[in-house]
């Protein structure tokens, strides 16, 4: 490989977001976004010890057609989803409703099933992803929050965690617009007095909203749509997110400003962000210290990130003027609270996503992306996984079943007195920029292809790196620049080298000796290819089984060996030769649709030129 220069990439292990959600069949078709890739679960013989530490097994489904072969997947609907929703998931999987479960209940059900969807009511915890016994594989949040889903214990489970974060956006920026209009001129106070036969012009004279400053605690998708509204309203609007691009808040008319200046320039703080530890109880005694007395609050978000006693108090202090609230840090609240029956409070039960449009918006896209997680495809609304986007994948299709099946076919050549693998490198071989090429996905596929045969861990891009990280596998990934800027294809090759191991296969150690077993591969015509196994140079499709024959080169061995599998019915797909030296030795790659037998593969190794052979599965 010529190389003008070299990136060393970062390889985090730590718990990270899996392309391939499913352990295919052998010869099933796992989709993988808009392309399909062949996947084959396999057995190896060599132990690799590092690797294949005691876990319990799970539940392995098959991917792509379900059919004959492979039942239904089962998906448990925890929580009224509307019936456009329900409809998607029937036309895929096997779907039981079961509403309003005790945790009890949940735990005791919750292996039946391979998908698991909830709104805010139900708590996906450690407890119910180890009740699974390993079969969950996708939880659909039907929503945006996921502070009821236990991220970490989904994440080392192989969980893939979805959510429906755009279909309620609107419903929820609008019910924080009307929360805010609603405080503001002291509708639900003034319709509860005249209802009670009582007129009271004089007592619920309101605030006007132009020219007041409004300050949106959270600049996402919501905040950021409450903030737009706002502006129409004639409000200036300020904004704190550390996150949030200054040039998306410039676009609306918003000024991006720290925590502190916007609770204290603000006439009105609207809070959109999510409740983490680093959000929890953020409006407290403090925070309401260093607000303007009279300021008003409006909260469409999670309840607990406000301390409701603290706003209590800050409102009996008249510090706080009023506040509009959709959330509670118990839902629903106590009878008795005193924040809920203030009088300066005004209060809807949790409805920010609650239209007709939402409801069946959010339940349609939660129920497609869960089949698609099922079907092996990497949501786009993957909570506990990079955010690959959808192009990325399609890009990427041929190369992603590449690194899984160089990784594969590496770990079946690890020789079982090796003492396990412990460090692999990546190799990627490329004319584009480092910032234009994610390898997060192939360096989880190279992962899963290493893992999975010799063991009955389930790996995919939400756990590939906690996986490496948990069996002492040691990533790392390299950048080799291509110079070839012609070149449309976002890779030119793939190497997987196993450091310090012996091999089964003498031929595809890079030195010929105890050193790295070195395999490489790249895509043409879309099709992944063997190019390299140690210092020869091959060229092989990667599909069906594979014959690798190291020998002395010369003339008819092709014929000897072909002759052996034809005898035997074996039917040979493809055939390559690769020598370092005229009439030295040479590497045969030898592609066979079926599984020779032990009789077949040892007369083989009989023919005298031959000095070493192996078989590998695809």
């Amino acid at each position: 490989m010529a190389a003008a220069s070299r990136t060393v990439l970062s390889s985090p292990h730590a718990a990270s977001p899996g392309a391939v959600m499913v352990r295919a069949a052998p010869s099933s078709v796992v989709p993988l976004s808009r392309s399909r890739v062949r996947s084959a679960v396999v057995s190896s013989s060599s132990p690799a010890a590092a690797v294949a530490a005691s876990e319990p097994a799970g539940q392995i489904l098959g991917a792509g057609s379900y059919g004959a072969l492979w039942p239904k997947p089962a998906v448990l609907v925890a929580e009224k989803l509307s019936e456009a929703g329900l409809t998607v998931l029937r036309q895929f999987a096997d779907v039981e409703c079961a509403y309003g479960m005790s945790p009890a209940e949940l735990l005791a059900k919750v292996a039946q099933f391979d998908a698991l969807i909830v709104r805010s009511g139900t708590k996906v915890t450690r407890e119910v992803l180890e009740a699974s016994r390993g079969r969950l594989r996708v939880v659909g949040r039907a929503g945006v929050g996921i502070d009821n889903v236990d991220l970490q214990a989904a994440t080392e489970h192989g969980c893939l965690v979805v959510n429906a974060p755009t279909a309620n956006t609107v419903a929820a920026a609008e019910h924080g617009i009307a929360l805010l209009a609603s405080m503001a001129r002291n509708v639900s106070q003034a319709d509860a007095a005249l209802k009670a036969g009582k007129w009271q012009r004089s007592k619920y004279v309101g605030v006007s909203l132009v020219g007041k400053t409004l300050a949106v605690m959270g600049f996402g998708k919501v905040g950021s749509e409450v903030a737009r509204r706002a502006k129409g309203l004639g409000m200036h609007v300020i904004a704190h997110d550390p996150y949030a691009p200054a040039d998306r808040a410039r676009a609306i008319g918003a000024e991006l400003v720290s925590f502190d200046d916007a609770i204290t320039r603000a006439d009105f703080i609207s809070l959109h962000m999510p409740l983490t530890q680093a959000t929890s109880k953020v409006l407290n005694d403090e925070s309401f210290g260093k607000m303007k007395t009279g300021v008003r609050i409006i909260n469409v978000a999670r309840g607990g990130v406000i301390d409701e006693d603290a706003l209590v108090r800050a409102l009996d202090s008249g510090k706080v003027a009023q506040a509009a609230l959709d959330v509670f840090t118990e839902e629903p609240p106590a009878k008795d609270s005193k924040l809920v029956l203030h009088e300066n409070v005004t209060v809807t039960p949790h409805l920010g996503a609650s239209t007709v449009e939402a409801q069946e918006g959010v339940a349609i896209e939660i129920a497609e992306a869960v089949v698609g997680a099922l079907r092996g495809e990497l949501a786009a609304t993957a909570v506990n996984a990079p955010m690959v986007p959808a192009e990325v994948m399609l890009e990427l299709a041929p190369y992603v079943s590449l690194a899984e099946k160089l990784g594969r076919l590496a770990v079946q050549l690890v020789a079982g007195d090796s003492g396990g693998i412990k460090g692999v490198k990546v190799v990627y071989t490329s004319a584009r920029d480092p910032d234009d090429l994610d390898t997060r996905v192939l360096r989880a596929m190279v992962t899963k292809g290493i893992v999975e045969p010799v063991s009955s861990t389930f790996v995919n891009l939400v756990n590939a790196d906690y996986t490496a990280k948990q069996r002492g596998l040691r990533i790392t990934e390299e950048r080799v620049s291509h110079e070839s800027p012609a070149a449309e294809a976002p890779l030119e090759c793939i190497q997987v080298r196993l450091s310090h191991v012996q091999s089964k296969f003498a031929g595809a150690i890079s030195d010929g000796g105890a050193g790295d077993i070195v395999l490489e591969g790249r895509v043409k015509y879309g099709v992944p290819h063997l190019t390299v196994v140690g210092p020869y140079e091959v060229d092989v499709s990667l599909e069906g089984n594979l014959i690798l024959c190291r020998q002395v080169d010369q003339p008819g061995m092709i014929g000897k060996v072909g002759k052996i599998l034809g005898q035997r019915n074996v039917n040979i797909s493809f055939m390559s030769v690769g020598r370092t030296f005229r009439g030295k030795q040479a590497i045969m790659a030898i592609g066979v649709d079926e599984k020779p037998d032990k009789d077949t593969l040892e007369n083989i190794g009989k023919i005298p030129a031959i000095e070493e052979f192996v078989f590998l599965e695809l």
